[in-house]
């Protein structure tokens, strides 16, 4: 009996250079993994800019991604609609690939279904990101959600990585993600477009579901055996084209939770402050098998990226030759 076929999916839409980062990102990845396939859901308009400049090639499947879906959650919640290979790893486009990802197929392969995440959800998980934290911290607010829907256990879902090879299980986590989500003004959790976002999350009811359906999450975090680390300017070393990529991993999950902070002075004062107060600057060097641009304030050096892979991709190709005429 033939092996299943793994593959990767990636999908995007909204303006052309959102598929210019899902070539970037295959780039990286086919320096580590040449033999697993790539599929792409996109609209027409990404599918004809791939086409025009040869960039089709990079995939071996392109669908077209439906309006319907041209969405954080008209997409994720709805993976069984997308489905292209037996074993499908869903990963966003802002992700550079740095090492061999065979070990990480190997163990994903003992889920049915999971998405990458944290065990537990803290207080910050979908909700405020200010000062009103507080008041969900006080009033116990994550608590009375999880009464509320019968839930013993919140996990923290990280959805830039995703993996199926249940589709009749994936289907049951969508649908039900997506109620949850029609159920919000029963949460605590508060809609991301009041933080200036243009899109809803898909994260917080996508983790409701598998803590009802009692899936676990794949471990975000691992130390050396991360499947993704965030980047983060003062914590990553790499070369320009991050083929050498190297990640500070303070092994105390609080301090490093520190490492969100946005201004780089103050995080580095923060991080050496406590680390030091409680005696706790244990950390790794890692490589992850992705390096993910998931915060908005770190993603320039990933567009920078984007932007000169593609540049150098389209100055290769070779130019036609003007018609000679006798």
């Amino acid at each position: 009996m033939p092996a299943p076929v793994e593959g990767y999916v990636f999908h995007t839409y909204g303006p052309e250079r959102y598929v210019r980062h899902a070539v970037a990102s295959v780039i990286s990845l086919r320096r580590h993994d040449a033999e697993r396939p790539v599929a792409l859901y996109c609209p027409p308009s990404h599918r004809a800019a791939l086409e025009h400049d040869g960039m089709d090639t990079l995939f071996a499947v392109i669908e077209e991604l439906p309006e319907a879906h041209r969405s954080i959650v008209g997409f994720k919640h709805h993976l069984h609609r997308f489905l292209p290979f037996e074993r499908s790893l869903y990963v966003d486009a802002d992700m550079i690939w740095c090492r061999k990802p065979d070990p990480l197929w190997t163990q994903l392969a003992a889920y049915p279904f999971t998405a990458t995440g944290l065990e537990r959800a803290d207080v910050f998980f979908g909700g405020p990101k200010g000062p009103g934290f507080l008041v969900d911290f006080l009033l116990n607010r994550r608590k009375r959600t999880m009464q509320r829907f019968d839930l013993t256990h919140l996990p923290r879902v990280q959805a830039g990585m995703i993996y199926v090879q249940d589709a009749t299980l994936a289907e049951k986590v969508c649908t039900l993600a997506a109620h949850y989500l029609e159920r919000r003004d029963e949460t605590h959790f508060r809609s991301r477009l009041n933080e200036g976002r243009t899109e809803e999350s898909c994260e917080w009811s996508m983790a409701m579901a598998m803590s009802k359906l009692h899936l676990q999450v794949y471990p975000w975090m691992m130390g050396y055996n991360s499947p993704q680390l965030d980047y983060v300017d003062t914590l990553t070393t790499h070369d320009p084209d991050f083929e050498r990529v190297s990640c500070k991993f303070y092994c105390d999950p609080w301090i490093y939770s520190i490492r969100s902070f946005p201004n780089p002075r103050l995080r580095m004062f923060v991080l050496r402050f406590f680390s030091a107060l409680q005696r706790r600057p244990d950390y790794l060097n890692v490589t992850p098998f992705v390096l993910h641009f998931g915060s908005l304030h770190q993603k320039q050096p990933f567009y920078d990226f984007s932007e000169r892979t593609w540049t150098r991709l389209t100055q290769s190709r070779p130019q036609p030759q003007p018609l000679q005429v006798e």
